[in-house]
């Protein structure tokens, strides 16, 4: 020993010679961190596990009891760090701190672009305010989580990989509430490249669409995570029920009427929230109603998740005076440039709904202005429904016939409903209503699980529905606060800040035929007739009295809910493909609404008439033609179910339930 070493203290040196020892100091910081411990848990946390560390181990804890660095309670066999282990850790941190800050080979690449010294403070900020931790049990579960983010030694960290770690140990302390507060959700570095790497010239993708997949993907993986009904959450991941657009829940409506007659009375100002559109007047003549109207389609288009409706369109284009071919060819112009707003299949349609018998010389004018955009656009996301409640449709049934065959989009109804069929609650009323419906219930999975028992199938789909329509409740309440916040300015404008906007909620079941199938066996034929009222009624009971309790529009709808195959897979792994062969032949998915054959229609019409009353939020009935069905024959074929059904879709090639 030198001079020099010879008058530094032997507990100084003693003291260095720990800080030395990543296996002494990493000891010390397990008991700091965990508090007092025995033996062999010691010994695990500390990561000595193999039996050859145990000597090791061993020596390394004689040396921290001689230097009266840790303590043994003899009574209760366990160790404890000391106030002198504890300045020793302390020393260490500021020590190891400081050689990564002057030797600038460890910082931390942030996600917003930039990079900074890593400090262990951070990370306990962020536990308290993003994860919601006291802060007793954020510095804790920080200082543990420092101690494996300097054993990597690693040369650059992110911020995401911090954020793994933390939630590595908020997981291992049980804290799996706190881990889902503080994850990051989105794509993985995979998923994203894939999504680069499979766009070829036959994808409709753009790269708007990548990135809005990468949102939705974030927001998707939130709800699941942070649902607040987590009993949800578990429904829709096992395949209880789909939920479409399920990262749009607390953002969107999904169905939103609006009337243009109103809203473009005096053009379109949006204010403060897109200060990048245009302004425009109120329009003067056809040419400036064409530019208001394609503007006013994009723009609407961002506020709902699957289906804007606009009302009015006839009565707006009356106001205008020209020849009627010129109107015929601004309104073709006008649509074909709104189908060009966004691309992609994951916006929300729009709908036109044309009353029968309001002008029939302006009607006749849309209805050909449409078959025009269908012959121009190959997959047409432009809908028209045809609403005869006022009017039959004799007059104009040769020209929706054309349509049909064409490929347009047509719906028809006797009522204020949207093309996937949903009910609009607020009626006729003015101001733009909205309405949830984007939950659909397996049928065919509870009918599985209920034995053949009628009244225990309905009895679990009661019980499955309470606590969907509470979670229904409350992003109700979420969605008309940010619209308030002006977070979709179309609708907070157009409603007065929702002073007179209504929202209403619709829970679609899906199913019916192959749950009909489970039950009954296909003894009243297959198509679920014979059940469908009794489904109607108990699911439209509970659906009213929980309205009632919570001052809410609650109602029951069986629609398109494009989530079918993905219920029929899943049930297909759950049950095995011999169990779902006796309820839905080989490569089909689960029935949506009530099919009906074209040329039978009168026949149903009692039943389903009944079955959309004790609904209530709407019932699609899809009319089946035959791949080389006439113009004539589907010309009298919606002539007969306008006068019998209360809404109907033409659709080709699909067999009927009935």
């Amino acid at each position: 020993m030198n001079e020099k070493s010879r008058t530094i203290p032997k507990r100084v040196r003693m003291i260095f010679s720990t800080m030395a020892s990543p296996d002494r100091i990493g000891i010390l910081r397990v008991l700091n961190t965990m508090g007092n411990l025995s033996y062999s848990d010691l010994k695990t946390h500390a990561g000595f596990n193999s039996k050859k560390d145990s000597g090791k181990f061993a020596y390394h804890l004689r040396k921290l009891l001689r230097y009266s660095l840790l303590s043994l309670n003899k009574a209760e066999k366990k160790y404890a760090i000391t106030n002198l282990g504890k300045l020793v850790i302390n020393l260490a941190k500021q020590v190891e701190e400081r050689s990564v800050t002057e030797s600038g080979k460890m910082y931390v690449k942030l996600s917003r672009g930039s990079a900074g010294e890593f400090s262990a403070y951070k990370i306990t900020q962020s536990l308290v305010r993003e994860a919601g931790l006291s802060l007793e049990t954020a510095l804790n579960i920080t200082e543990e989580a420092e101690i494996r983010i300097f054993r990597y030694q690693a040369s650059r960290l992110t911020g995401s990989l911090i954020r793994d770690v933390v939630n590595i140990v908020l997981l291992e302390h049980s804290y799996e509430e706190y881990r889902n507060r503080f994850a990051r959700v989105g794509l993985s570095t995979y998923d994203i490249q894939e999504s680069m790497d499979n766009v070829t010239h036959n994808d409709d993708s753009v790269p708007e669409d990548l990135l809005l997949k990468a949102g939705r993907a974030a927001y998707n993986e939130f709800f699941l995570s942070n649902n607040i009904f987590k009993d949800v959450a578990d429904y829709y991941c096992t395949g209880d029920l789909h939920i479409a657009n399920p990262g749009l829940w607390f953002l969107l409506p999904d169905v939103v009427f609006l009337d243009l007659d109103r809203l473009l009375e005096n053009g379109v100002d949006t204010g403060y929230k897109l200060p990048h559109v245009s302004r425009m007047p109120a329009a003067q003549n056809l040419d400036e109603l064409a530019s208001l109207l394609s503007m006013y389609v994009s723009l609407s288009q961002r506020e709902a998740s699957q289906e804007v409706v606009m009302d009015g369109l006839v009565p707006l284009l009356a106001r205008y005076t020209g020849r009627l071919s010129d109107m015929q060819e601004r309104l073709a112009l006008a649509l074909a440039a709104a189908s060009a707003s966004r691309s992609g299949g994951e916006q929300a349609a729009v709908s036109f709904r044309i009353r029968m018998g309001e002008s029939p010389e302006i009607i006749d004018v849309v209805l050909d202005a449409y078959k025009r955009y269908v012959e121009i656009t190959e997959y047409p996301k432009i809908n028209l429904v045809i609403d005869y409640s006022g009017a039959g449709i004799a007059g104009a049934s040769s020209r929706l016939a054309e349509i049909i065959q064409s490929g347009g989009n047509v719906a028809f109804t006797g009522r204020p409903a949207s093309y996937q069929g949903v009910v609009n609650a607020a009626g006729e009323a003015d101001p733009p209503s909205m309405i949830l419906s984007s939950v659909s219930v397996n049928l065919p999975r509870l009918a599985l699980e209920s034995n053949k028992d009628g009244r225990y199938f309905r009895a679990n789909l009661a019980i499955l529905m309470e606590p969907v329509l509470d979670s229904m409740i409350i992003r109700r309440r979420h969605i008309l606060d940010l619209i308030r916040k002006g977070l979709c300015p179309i609708l907070a404008k157009g409603t007065q800040h929702m002073q007179y906007g209504s929202m209403s909620m619709a829970l679609n079941l899906v199913g019916l035929r192959e749950a009909n199938m489970a039950i009954l066996g296909g003894a009243d034929g297959g198509g679920g007739f014979g059940m469908l009222r009794e489904v109607a009624g108990t699911t439209a009971d509970v659906a009213r009295k929980k309205g009632q309790k919570s001052d809410c529009d609650i109602r029951a709808c069986m629609l398109e809910s494009g989530g079918i195959s993905r219920l029929s897979v899943l049930d297909t792994e759950k049950y095995g493909k011999n169990t779902l062969l006796g309820i839905l032949p080989d490569g089909e998915s689960y029935s949506e609404g009530v099919s009906i054959d074209a040329s039978a229609a009168a026949g149903y019409a009692e039943e389903l008439g009944a079955a959309a009353g004790a609904l209530g939020g709407g019932l699609c009935t899809f009319l089946e033609f035959g791949g080389d069905s006439s113009l004539e024959s589907i010309k009298d074929a919606v002539e007969a179910a306008s006068g019998t059904l209360p809404f109907f879709r033409p659709r080709w090639g699909r067999t009927a339930d009935g």
